[in-house]
C-alpha cells in the first residue's frame, strides 16, 4: 500500500479519509495522490466561439478554486511523514479515477462516504459504491475520523470459490500490514442455512488452503446477512471489515444487488473491498 489515492471533493468526509491515508502512507513510506474530478456538462451554442470561450473560462475559475481548496487543506494538515501530490481533471469522474490509478500505478484507494439510503441508494447510490463496483484496485471506505489502530479485521466468509485466489492474497497482505487478526466469519441465515459442523470444518479447510495465522473462526446466527455482519462486528469490537465483491453493473446490479456495497452504505466501520477476479482471468496472467 504505497502509492495512495484519495478522491477529493474537500468535504469532511473526504479530509477523514486524507488522514486516513497519510497514516498508510507513513508506514509504508509511500505517497498519496489528492485527485479532485470536475463533472461539467456539455456546452452548447450556435456561435462556436463565444461558447468555447465561457467554457475555458469556467474552467480556470474551477480549477483556481480547486487549488485554493488544496491550499486550505493542506495548510491545517502536517504531510511531513509522506508525500502528498496534487491533481485536478476534468471529466467522468469513475473514467477519471480508473485512468489516473493506471497512470499512477495506484495499489489502494481511499475514499471517505456519507452513505446513501433509501430512493436515492436504489437510483443513484454513493459515489464511494459506484467506485467500489468499478475500482481496479483495492478501495478503503470511511465515514469518520479513525484515530485508533487496527487490530481486529472482520472477513465475511460465503465460502465461494471463484475469485478467492486474488481475494486471499490481498486481504492476507492487509492483515499482515497491520499486524491485525483475523475473524472469519459464517453468517448463518434462513436462506442461507448450514449446520455448525460442516460449516466449521469447512472454514477450518478453507483457513488451511490459504495458509492463514492469527485467526478465528465464528458462525453468527441472524435473520439478514448484513445485519448479521455489522451486528458481530460491533461485538467483536472490529476496526475493519474486509471483503470482495462481484462488481455488478446494469441490470444484474438492480436485481441482484451487492452485499458489500449495502455494507458501504450503511455500515460505520472502515470497509475494505476488492472487485473478485474469476480465477481463469488470474490463469490467463500468470
Amino acid at each position: 500500500m504505497k502509492r495512495i489515492l484519495v478522491p477529493c471533493d474537500f468535504s469532511k468526509p473526504a479530509t477523514n479519509a486524507f488522514r486516513f491515508a497519510l497514516d498508510i502512507a507513513e508506514q509504508s513510506r509511500g505517497v498519496v495522490y489528492l485527485l479532485h474530478v470536475i463533472e461539467l456538462p456539455v456546452m452548447y451554442d450556435s456561435v462556436l466561439m463565444p461558447a468555447l470561450s465561457i467554457e475555458n473560462e469556467l474552467y480556470q475559475d474551477l480549477k483556481e478554486n480547486a487549488e485554493k481548496q488544496f491550499r486550505k487543506m493542506l495548510s491545517k494538515i502536517s504531510t511531513e511523514a509522506a508525500k502528498v501530490e496534487t491533481a485536478i481533471s476534468f471529466g467522468p469522474i469513475f473514467t477519471i479515477i480508473n485512468n489516473y490509478v493506471q497512470e499512477k500505478e495506484v495499489d489502494l484507494i481511499v475514499m471517505g462516504s456519507q452513505g446513501a439510503e433509501g430512493m436515492k441508494e436504489i437510483f443513484i447510490g454513493s459515489n464511494a459504491e459506484k467506485i467500489v463496483r468499478t475500482s481496479l484496485v483495492p478501495v478503503i471506505v470511511l465515514k469518520n475520523n479513525i484515530k485508533r489502530a487496527i487490530k481486529n479485521i472482520v472477513f465475511p466468509n460465503s465460502l465461494d470459490t471463484e475469485g478467492q485466489e486474488d481475494l486471499m492474497l490481498k486481504i492476507k497482505a492487509l492483515q499482515n500490514f497491520y499486524k491485525a487478526h483475523l475473524h472469519i466469519v459464517w453468517i448463518n441465515t434462513p436462506l442461507n442455512f448450514n449446520n455448525d459442523t460442516n460449516t466449521r470444518a469447512n472454514l477450518e479447510a478453507f483457513a488451511k488452503r490459504f495458509m492463514l495465522k492469527n485467526y478465528s473462526i465464528h458462525i453468527y446466527n441472524y435473520t439478514d446477512g448484513e445485519e448479521g455482519i455489522l451486528r458481530f462486528a460491533e461485538e467483536i469490537d472490529a476496526d475493519m471489515i474486509a471483503m470482495g465483491t462481484h462488481g455488478r453493473r446494469g441490470l444484474a446490479h438492480l436485481f441482484k444487488g451487492s452485499l458489500t456495497e449495502d455494507i458501504v452504505n450503511h455500515g460505520k466501520y472502515i470497509i475494505w473491498t476488492s472487485v473478485l477476479k474469476p480465477d481463469s482471468e488470474l490463469q490467463k496472467n500468470d
